[in-house]
């Protein structure tokens, strides 16, 4: 999952309660001529997160990181950077840098002139431009670049000087509005740890817009998830994926299958939900959420929670289901087999390859079970 999350201290600031937010949105709302792009968003970000907003597109997440940036006037609510109202701020005074998904370079100036510029706007010294501009490139491992014009780079590295030009103002906050989308696959992989490294070493606080899952979950220390100009759920990404508070959260995020059934039995740990969908069956739940006996609820269980087998467990009163394996997509490491139950509903497990494909115990057309765990049993009653 991410990699900030590992040097992160050990008691998170979001859970420490005498930790103020370095940004704090208060009720931020932008209203296009009727229009609600942001619908009274309330977030807190500490200081040195790499914090995600993740959603679809026009969801309003790039509306929220134009609004901290200066660029959009919220219709109502307030922006707080360390402490500091930032309402009639303009952006060129605010304590705030951007990385724009096109990089938005100057073609006629080489790198270390791109990298500059900001600084020779704000009128510094000569000699402390250059020993600025020396360190960042030398941080984003692009100081033997520094004459070259960005049609000689290559698009990781007009990436890195894009990000260099922002924080060689030291800013408090750095927006980065999709900042790989422009990458190929192997490429934005390896940018996303370097961008992880780099913040890690600057100690800036990072917000980043990202409509890919992978890249939010690889990078961030924590996520917001936002569907129709509303942070749906505030989480890590281990709680985004393992723990979502609703079915929209839990399908935006991986791949799920998600049941409907009603409450049979609850008790303080557990709950037992009889899944019409699932042939009447019963699925044991450990659960944090309640539901009352009679309420009609929803399971989600993630595919590699599945196990796919041959052979009936030990237990098939609870959480176990009989199948025909109908379909089975190869991805190298792991497969993911398409189990039709049988009233024609499809139920995915996910298994780590460990047989070549001719070897695999599980092949198409057979009989198989799947099963799963209680406490691997989402229980969503929203």
């Amino acid at each position: 999952m991410a990699a900030k999350s590992r040097h992160l201290n050990k008691i998170e600031p979001w859970h420490d309660p005498e930790e103020r937010p370095y940004v704090y949105i208060e009720n931020l709302t932008k209203d296009y001529d009727g229009s609600i792009a942001v619908d009274e968003v309330t977030l807190s970000v500490y200081r040195g997160e790499l914090f995600s907003l993740l959603g679809r597109s026009g969801c309003g997440k790039s509306t929220l990181l134009r609004m901290l940036a200066g660029f959009e006037i919220p219709s109502s609510g307030r922006i707080y950077i360390d402490g500091i109202d930032m309402s009639g701020i303009p952006p060129h005074r605010r304590p705030v840098s951007m990385v724009f998904q096109s990089y938005a370079l100057f073609p006629h100036m080489n790198v270390e002139q791109n990298v500059a510029f900001g600084l020779k706007q704000e009128k510094l010294p000569k000699s402390q431009i250059n020993e600025r501009v020396n360190d960042v490139l030398e941080l984003v491992q692009m100081l033997d670049f520094k004459k070259r014009k960005p049609h000689q780079l290559s698009g990781g590295q007009r990436q890195r000087i894009a990000l260099a030009r922002s924080l060689v103002k030291r800013p408090k906050l750095l927006l980065l509005d999709e900042p790989l989308a422009a990458l190929d696959k192997k490429l934005r992989e390896k940018t996303q740890l370097e961008l992880v490294n780099i913040q890690e070493e600057v100690g800036i606080t990072f917000i980043m817009v990202s409509h890919d899952q992978e890249e939010a979950m690889t990078m961030a220390s924590r996520i917001g998830i936002m569907a129709d100009g509303r942070i749906i759920q505030v989480g890590t990404p281990t709680e985004i994926y393992e723990y979502p508070n609703s079915k929209y959260v839990s399908n935006f995020v991986g791949t799920i299958n998600m049941f409907e059934g009603v409450v049979m039995e609850e008790e303080e740990n557990y709950a037992v939900v009889r899944s019409s969908v699932l042939d009447e069956i019963n699925i044991m739940v450990e659960h944090s959420t309640s539901a009352a006996i009679g309420a009609h609820v929803s399971i989600a269980i993630r595919p590699e929670k599945v196990v796919i087998s041959k052979r009936p467990p030990k237990d098939r009163n609870y959480n176990c289901v009989k199948g025909i394996v109908q379909d089975i997509v190869y991805l190298g490491d792991v497969s993911i087999y398409h189990v039709e139950l049988a009233n024609g509903r499809i139920v995915y497990s996910t298994a780590t390859n460990l047989f070549r494909i001719a070897e695999r115990p599980i092949q198409w057309d057979d009989e198989v079970y799947l099963y799963w765990l209680p406490e691997n049993s989402i229980l969503l009653t929203a």
